[in-house]
């Protein structure tokens, strides 16, 4: 398609573990523009240093002036509280928008046990550094929502994008808000599982962006995965075990969800476009996974991206990569 973007990947990663609070897996960035120049990604994390022993994870932040060299900021931006039923293990996927009144609200995918369905949940700051969790859920239905990213749209609505589950289905869905807290679901499915052998095992997140200028295309980038081969043996990943809190499955949470990763799944980072933001068509896979392109490293993941669009009219993508030995860093890549 004429205007269909071309993606070339950055050499290195943006962010990796490096302290006791992300050293064990770094995934789903959330890329923010600061008002007075420069960055902040905010990132799911888990490492040694983990607020309680059966977290899986939290979102810290990093900051950059340019968008390619980041440093990480001390603490943690939001933990899960095991007295929240809903979000008492993980949370991912943050997304950040500026309200009215100067404060900022983060939206994420809210895990607790695997009986329960995943549901977006949020947090509320004014300096985007110190977050207060806000109480009930923001969004939820289906077998479980996540993966959400926020939109701004011209009529002074707000709307989250994110990945549905159903038990023949997972693709990705939208809802619009007035207030910021109470959502009402869109019809339908943005994009839909199934389309190909390597979209078949579900998606997993999208992100958004309206167009800037008449004339333009919205832009939708979405990662799905594709099935491991007939055979494979498939260790069991403590977010859908129902028992791994008691087994003390989730007490190794890195080890055991890599393990997952890495038994014949395959991730890939997609390309979407709309004149409306609701009907969208399919623009092909854009991103493989190549371990950063570092010399002999097989090529696993490439998912739960965020991006933006630079002073120069590109864009930028950050997005989670896996290497063949397990490695999660933050990645990016830029139109060309």
């Amino acid at each position: 398609m004429a205007d269909s973007l071309k993606w070339r990947k950055e050499p290195g990663p943006r962010v990796e573990g490096s302290r006791d609070l992300d050293s064990s897996k770094v995934q789903a960035p959330g890329i923010v523009a600061l008002p007075g120049g420069g960055y902040r990604l905010y990132y799911t994390a888990v490492g040694p240093g983990k607020p309680f022993p059966t977290c899986q994870g939290y979102v810290l932040s990093a900051v950059s002036d340019d968008g390619v060299s980041f440093q990480v900021e001390p603490g943690v931006r939001v933990a899960p509280d095991p007295s929240i039923e809903h979000g008492s293990l993980r949370y991912l996927a943050p997304t950040v928008t500026q309200l009215a009144d100067g404060r900022w609200r983060m939206y994420f995918e809210s895990r607790g046990p695997a009986t329960l369905p995943t549901v977006i949940a949020s947090a509320i700051s004014s300096d985007m550094f110190e977050w207060e969790l806000e109480e009930g859920i923001r969004l939820q239905g289906f077998n479980g929502i996540g993966g959400p990213r926020y939109v701004e749209l011209p009529d002074g609505r707000g709307r989250l994008y994110c990945f549905a589950t159903e038990p023949t289905a997972k693709g990705v869905i939208s809802a619009v808000t007035m207030d910021g807290l109470n959502f009402e679901l869109e019809p339908g499915y943005r994009v839909k599982n199934g389309r190909s052998a390597i979209e078949a095992r579900g998606i997993t997140a999208a992100d958004v962006l309206p167009p800037s200028a008449a004339g333009q295309p919205w832009r939708m980038l979405y990662s799905a995965w594709q099935d491991a081969p007939p055979g494979a043996v498939i260790p069991p990943h403590p977010s859908s075990d129902p028992d791994a809190v008691e087994s003390g499955l989730s007490e190794d949470f890195a080890a055991a969800s890599i393990a997952s990763d890495l038994a014949g799944f395959r991730s890939r980072i997609f390309a979407a476009r709309s004149a409306d933001g609701l009907l969208w068509e399919r623009e092909g896979c854009v991103i493989e996974g190549d371990g950063l392109g570092a010399p002999g490293i097989d090529a696993v993941h490439a998912e739960d991206m965020s991006f933006i669009q630079l002073d120069d009219g590109s864009y930028r993508v950050y997005y989670a990569a896996c290497d063949k030995d397990g490695n999660w860093r933050i990645a990016s890549a830029v139109t060309c």
